[in-house]
């Protein structure tokens, strides 16, 4: 037996990306988005709406970051969803986030996440509200890293959205080897 719930946007599991980009200022700021993810190999795509500080930030300069909300950031990374850029223009110093510029494309980095992917803006539409970055580069602190240069996910500790009971879990236990557990049928 199963309860239906309708047309909701459930679905596991759901991203917690901080965006980032420059102001005309060159001030940094950023934003907290569930709706994303990767839409081509060198691509991502993110759903925000056209009145975020972040979004016109991003159109006025072409570029911006995508870094992994970690669990030990999750109140910085809240914080910079549930507080507006437009009316708090210091909420990246509010958060405890410092920056420094990506050495790939015209946006900051938040030194205190774990993982960024750099972008530079392809599309936006505002009618959709889809946003489309070509993924230049992804970088990540060497904290993160294995022995062997890797990402070691369970170091990383990154949280998912849970868009039911809104919480944020945390991602990392190993539950498998793909491509290749299949191959045992």
């Amino acid at each position: 037996m199963r309860k239906n719930f309708g047309a909701k946007p459930y679905l596991y599991p759901m991203p917690v990306f901080i965006i980032a980009a420059y102001g005309e200022d060159g001030k940094a700021n950023a934003m907290n988005a569930a709706w994303g993810g990767l839409s081509e190999e060198n691509e991502i795509s993110v759903c925000i709406s056209p009145d975020h500080k972040t979004t016109e930030n991003i159109l006025k300069s072409g570029a911006f970051t995508v870094s992994m909300a970690d669990a030990a950031h999750v109140k910085e990374c809240d914080y910079v969803g549930v507080v507006s850029g437009n009316k708090v223009p210091d909420k990246m110093e509010k958060a405890g986030f410092h920056t420094v510029k990506s050495e790939f494309v015209n946006a900051p980095v938040i030194e205190e996440l774990p993982m960024a992917v750099e972008c530079i803006l392809k599309s936006y539409d505002e009618e959709t509200c889809r946003l489309v970055g070509e993924i230049v580069n992804v970088s990540v602190s060497e904290e993160f890293l294995d022995e062997k240069g890797k990402v070691d996910v369970k170091k990383m500790r990154p949280i998912t959205y849970d868009p039911i009971n809104h919480e944020y879990l945390v991602l990392g236990e190993k539950a498998g080897n793909a491509f290749k557990d299949g191959l045992t049928i």
